[in-house]
């Protein structure tokens, strides 16, 4: 394919098209891309025309999949190690994208859009699209070209497989006014520019335009894959971030996953698998070092957690339960999903970590979201700078001092073989580390439940688990009223130091 030189760098009326007075005719940095970004918040949105819009839907979800990149036209910015193939537009990506390759010299060169670059059946749809339309993102494959490891596709999406080779939860540029009253926003990547690494240790560099109705930004991202201490692939992220008009809610570093049911509340779903989720938990390590973990539920409506902080040092939807006959699905392998883990590299301040999740009567719709909310808020003409770290890791990381929630069940409340009472349900959490190694029920192990809108019931039970490392703690709950129960609980030994993580949860009495 021949590569057209880039010499636009100038923002005109759309992302989409560039003016051609640039103040260097052949090179394009970061500094640039900010600057493209800011002047771009300082004019009207004006959104993406999408060319030929009736035949674009008829390419389907299915039909888009039979469209390939054609391996010989495969491009190498980064070298042999990181092939990056081409996505063709459909239904669900529209609009389209434009493709940059960046040299170690800071040259650009535009990747023309043609159909001749891509394999698809005879009856495809994709055939009667018009020339000059233009891509709807890329991926990176490994060097043998078999799977690729990571991929930008749809608005700001962005995902890779993890540790294991199963694609799952997906990473976001930015999310605006998630989970509200009003309509979401979804700000896109329009323009992408694909390099070699900059870094050590980078397999590839990446830098990105994001532009919505109320916010422009200028990305980089520092593409790592297998590193060694994550166990995972990592996303090195710089955002810097224009504010174009208000926002009632600026998420910064969402993550998007699924949870449909799991062991703690598989009453609610009807299919014969035991479980069915993506990530089945929020873990945040608090700025003042607390470790918490919040499992996730699919809940009757809209559901918005927050959990304030101050630079926080990391958060993630994780998935911990990685047990396969837990799942029993040997098509899409639950057990095997990556789990994303937020490390900021630089001061977040005061804010909170948000927690999103929606209903759902399915596994095909992704319905938690997590993020960052800054204290600060987010009016026209403000910017924003953060930088974090995304490890795509197997489970998050472990304190080394506090054991950790490995189960979370619930069911009905009462003794065995005694009547059952009416409006409650027993909570099961289940904990495991090596803290426990030589205790026993003599050691003063102690719970501490808290609950708020609703009554935590005596007794209380806190015991090992036979044949295992766990502790199990055990306790009944009823509802104040028709709203969720709002509980934090914990095990401290003989001298009241916290030797567990902290569970916390939103539950309602729904095992009746």
């Amino acid at each position: 394919m021949k590569l057209k030189l880039f010499i636009a760098i100038i923002f005109s009326t759309s992302m989409s098209s560039y003016a051609t007075e640039a103040v260097d005719k052949t090179k394009f940095s970061f500094e640039d891309l900010k600057a493209l970004a800011k002047a771009s918040a300082e004019k009207p949105y004006t959104p993406t025309k999408v060319p030929a819009p009736e035949l674009i839907d008829k390419i389907t979800y299915d039909e888009h999949w039979k469209i390939r990149f054609k391996e010989d036209e495969t491009l190498y910015p980064s070298g042999k190690k990181a092939p990056v193939q081409l996505f063709y537009p459909g239904r669900y990506f529209p609009e389209p994208v434009s493709i940059y390759i960046r040299d170690d010299k800071n040259q650009v060169q535009n990747v023309p859009f043609s159909n001749d670059v891509f394999d698809m059946p005879d009856d495809s749809p994709a055939h009667d699209l018009p020339e000059g339309f233009g891509f709807a993102g890329f991926r990176i494959m490994r060097p043998d070209m078999k799977p690729d490891w990571i991929s930008f596709l749809g608005a700001s999406y962005f995902r890779t497989d993890g540790p294991e080779g199963q694609y799952g939860l997906s990473a976001r540029g930015i999310a605006i006014n998630t989970g509200m009253n009003q309509p979401e926003e979804f700000p896109r990547f329009s323009a992408f520019w694909i390099g070699p690494a900059e870094k050590k240790g980078e397999s590839v560099s990446v830098w990105a335009l994001l532009e919505g109705p109320s916010i422009t930004g200028a990305y980089r991202f520092g593409l790592s894959k297998d590193n060694k201490e994550a166990k995972g692939h990592i996303t090195s992220v710089s955002a810097n971030l224009y504010m174009r008009s208000d926002v009632e809610r600026l998420g910064v570093a969402p993550l998007t996953s699924m949870y449909w049911y799991s062991q703690k509340d598989k009453t609610e779903a009807k299919d014969w698998r035991p479980e069915i989720h993506d990530s089945d938990g929020l873990a945040i390590h608090t700025g003042s070092g607390q470790y918490v973990w919040r499992p996730l539920n699919n809940p009757q409506s809209v559901s918005t957690n927050s959990f304030i902080d101050e630079n926080p040092k990391g958060f993630g939807l994780i998935q911990r339960d990685r047990d396969f006959n837990n799942y029993q699905d040997d098509g899409v392998f639950y057990n095997k999903r990556s789990s994303a883990w937020i490390k900021p590299t630089d001061d977040w301040g005061k804010g909170a970590v948000q927690l999103i999740e929606i209903p759902t009567k399915d596994e095909t719709f992704d319905n938690i979201v997590a993020y960052w909310v800054p204290e600060k808020e987010a009016r026209k003409g403000d910017e924003f700078t953060f930088s974090y770290d995304i490890e795509w890791r197997p489970l998050d990381p472990k304190s080394k001092n506090l054991a950790s929630v490995v189960n979370t069940r619930q069911g009905l409340g009462g003794i065995p073989g005694q009547p059952i009472p009416e409006g409650v349900n027993k909570m099961v959490i289940d904990f495991e580390g090596p803290v426990f190694k030589g205790l026993d029920n003599k050691s003063g192990i102690k719970p501490i439940v808290e609950a708020s809108n609703g009554e935590i019931l005596e007794p209380i039970g806190v015991y090992p688990v036979v044949g295992t490392n766990q502790w199990r703690l055990a306790f009944d709950y009823k509802q104040a009223n028709n709203n969720p129960v709002n509980i934090r609980a914990y095990l401290v030994d003989k001298n009241d130091q916290a030797i567990t993580e902290t569970w916390v949860s939103d539950a309602k009495v729904t095992i009746k």
